[in-house]
């Protein structure tokens, strides 16, 4: 099988996780969304417990919302042409890594690269930390401060 119908059958893939992560945190975010409306019944223990509970559902949600966000940003990159690129080095990422992380962006050296030296000495296109405001202002938008809609 050649590498087009491999990524081809990534596409695929990522489809299908795409769609499940969508429905798991509609799900998930039903009880969420109801926390604000509830009174805290029974004793300190059982409100601890619920608080508990409820920030490591809010912990695997956040980790769901950021799989789904990288799995559209590596559908969109199959929109434009560049998925399976690195975008660090230029070169083709190999198949067996988009195989175990399908919506990778790097290459496993670019990788390294990154954790030995740190981002800042690699030739990228941006700072990938922060966002800016379109207007052209000097006004910074952390990634923290956009609200996700799944819907």
């Amino acid at each position: 099988m050649g590498r087009k119908e491999s990524l081809l059958r990534l596409y695929d893939i990522l489809i299908k996780r795409r769609d499940a992560l969508r429905r798991a945190l509609t799900e998930d975010l039903s009880p969420l969304h109801e926390l604000g409306e509830e009174k805290p019944e029974g004793d300190v223990v059982d409100f601890a417990l619920d608080t508990a509970n409820d920030e490591i559902s809010s912990q695997l949600v956040e980790a769901d919302s950021r799989e789904l966000s990288q799995i559209e940003e590596a559908l969109e990159r199959f929109r434009e042409g560049t998925y399976g690129v690195c975008e660090v080095t230029g070169k083709p990422i190999p198949l067996e890594r988009l195989r175990a992380l399908p919506y990778t962006t790097m290459t496993i050296e670019a990788q390294r690269m990154i954790e030995e030296e740190g981002f800042d000495s690699l030739p990228h296109k941006g700072n990938w930390g922060r966002l800016e405001d379109g207007s052209g202002g000097d006004k910074d938008v952390s990634i923290n401060d956009i609200e996700m809609e799944f819907s």
